[in-house]
């Protein structure tokens, strides 16, 4: 057996995927064309060509470009199904998937459209996959903490949905430190605690990462 193929037959768990990243040129397009959404390419190869990225930063504008075509509950679980059989392929049996819902509130998207059409897709997924699955609510760190604080307050009525809250986006400028009450409110919450610290950070935010969020996992 060739090494490519042993690697794709044995079993494998996923723990750090942002969703939102997971789309594909294909779908980028055909969702903007259903939405009447306008993006600044004009084929499914100039955005093939975009990924050709150089650091952090540039990654996520593309990254937040491509999440605008994104409207409704269905959608949000295209995406994340599209997802899943492409797992499926290479025998990933566990996922925990991260998703941006202040990227989707602040430009008007229901906070609920975007859980609920991402757990109906990881629901599927395990009942007609086999995968199972952890939903990760990820607080975008070059916001306020008061937004994040928001956003954790509607996390609460999806609990059954969110089995943790993770810290993601620019990091440079925004410590962890910048979040010490809202992970504490999410502790006590009953919440799983993991985030990105050391991207691009000084050694000093995995510190406060592990010593002032207290996080379960740096991701």
């Amino acid at each position: 057996m060739e090494i490519t193929e042993f690697i794709q037959k044995i079993p494998k768990a996923e723990l750090h995927l942002h969703i939102e990243g997971t789309l594909e040129p294909e779908m980028i397009m055909g969702l903007a064309q259903k939405n009447d959404v306008e993006i600044p390419y004009a084929s499914i190869e100039e955005i093939r060509g975009a990924y050709d990225f150089s650091d952090l930063q540039s990654f996520l504008d593309l990254y937040h470009l491509g999440t605008q075509v994104l409207r409704t509950e269905q959608d949000f679980y295209d995406m994340t199904w599209a997802y899943l059989e492409r797992a499926a392929q290479d025998n990933v049996r566990h996922v925990e998937i991260f998703t941006d819902t202040q990227t989707h509130t602040e430009r008007g998207i229901d906070f609920a459209t975007v859980v609920n059409g991402v757990d109906r897709a990881l629901r599927d997924g395990e009942t007609q996959l086999g995968i199972t699955y952890r939903q990760i609510l990820c607080f975008l760190r070059h916001l306020s903490a008061r937004e994040a604080m928001d956003t954790l307050e509607q996390a609460l009525q999806f609990k059954d949905k969110i089995y943790a809250v993770g810290l993601a986006s620019s990091e440079v400028g925004h410590p962890p430190s910048k979040f010490t009450d809202v992970f504490d409110r999410a502790r006590d919450a009953g919440f799983s605690i993991v985030a990105h610290a050391g991207e691009e950070g000084p050694p000093e935010y995995i510190w406060e990462a592990l010593d002032l969020l207290k996080v379960d996992r740096i991701d």
